[in-house]
């Protein structure tokens, strides 16, 4: 994030230092931190200009010395009030320090871009004390589906935000927020402590399980079907559908949406509507899972729809053809993907015995047109 910096609010040695005549070795020597007569917030100002416009030697060395500031001149800067360009090049380099991020929350030229790029790099420490900051969050309410989204923030810091967020009338535009907020508004939200909560815990071991069974959903699903047609979860499968029958249903809600494929392929079969939206809506949810999905007979007619809605999803024929047999397709979007079909699946449709009826007669009027 590149912001400018406004070299005329800087005090005169800095102003002279980055003046295009200034001999090189002066500007080195700035490079270096060290600028005589220059309070610590405008001698870090000229560092970041230099990193980002001064002569080449130059840059090499103000980035060489932004990547480990000194000490006393980051702390005396933050003394200070920086600006919002300053800032933006602190933030990825101390932005997760736990001693520094509440400093730079507190500076009054904080922007959202700024404070949505910590969000994304934050640590779980470092999420916990940009969601504590009520205020800064309220005034910059896209924080919160970076912080959501950041699988490092805690599973509790991510329902108090939600939570807040409804409570002030926010109207985020992320997949999750509508599905989280009607689930938090039937739950008990837990008080914040200092430790990690067995939520937050159940959590990541989630997603280790899951890193560990390293589904690849080309060639495997986390069901088997028996010669009746139900879905059985299989057994290597077993634990980690256990672990996420203990969490509640806005946990569950944001797992589907972080979480990987194995995680995602049982919850998107779940029996609660909220949980099994927000897994198919997923923006990590790929064409080969939406393969799966679109054959299984056990997943809700809304997972379906969401499926068929999908433009990226239903650009794969085979997604098509899936939801076009699938008999819980509801018709009116089953019916949409009859025309991409090719010939000889559409005269295969018309002697099927297993899709509707009416599926059946749409296929032969597809091919009448056809001639």
């Amino acid at each position: 994030m590149t912001l400018a910096i406004d070299v005329d609010r800087l005090a005169p040695p800095a102003q002279r230092v980055l003046k295009p005549e200034t001999p090189l070795p002066m500007k080195m020597l700035a490079a270096k931190g060290v600028v005589p007569g220059c309070p610590p917030g405008d001698a870090l100002a000229v560092l970041v200009v230099l990193a980002a416009s001064g002569p080449a030697e130059a840059r090499v060395q103000a980035q060489s010395t932004l990547d480990a500031l000194p000490k006393p001149l980051l702390d005396g800067a933050l003394a200070t009030e920086l600006q919002a360009g300053v800032l933006a090049a602190l933030a990825p380099i101390v932005g997760n320090e736990l001693d520094v991020l509440p400093l730079m929350l507190r500076m009054p030229s904080m922007t959202e871009d700024i404070l949505c790029g910590l969000a994304d790099r934050a640590t779980e420490p470092a999420g916990e004390l940009i969601a504590t900051n009520e205020a800064l969050v309220l005034r910059f309410s896209a924080v919160v589906e970076r912080l959501y989204m950041n699988k490092r923030v805690r599973m509790s810091t991510a329902d108090r935000l939600i939570e807040l967020a409804a409570r002030n009338g926010l109207d985020l535009d992320f997949p999750a927020y509508k599905l989280a907020v009607q689930a938090i508004a039937n739950e008990l939200i837990p008080e914040a402590t200092d430790e990690r909560t067995f939520d937050d815990d159940l959590f990541v071991t989630t997603e280790e399980m899951d890193e560990a069974l390293q589904l690849d959903p080309v060639v495997e699903d986390v069901v088997d079907a028996d010669d009746e047609g139900e879905e059985q979860i299989k057994e290597k499968f077993k634990p980690l559908y256990l672990q996420i029958q203990e969490m509640t249903i806005s946990q569950k809600i944001r797992l589907a949406t972080l979480g990987d494929s194995s995680a995602r392929m049982l919850l998107v079969r779940d029996n609660n509507r909220l949980v099994s939206e927000a897994a198919v809506k997923s923006p990590r949810m790929t064409e080969s899972e939406a393969t799966q999905i679109s054959a299984s007979r056990a997943v809700s007619e809304d997972v379906l729809r969401n499926v068929a809605i999908n433009r990226d999803l239903t650009r794969s024929y085979q997604v098509k053809m899936n939801l076009v047999t699938n008999p819980r397709t509801p018709f009116t979007f089953s019916s949409r993907f009859l025309p991409h079909l090719r010939d000889n699946d559409l005269r295969n449709l018309t002697r099927s015995k297993n899709v509707p009826g009416a599926i059946v007669r749409a296929a032969r009027q597809q091919l009448s047109r056809k001639g």
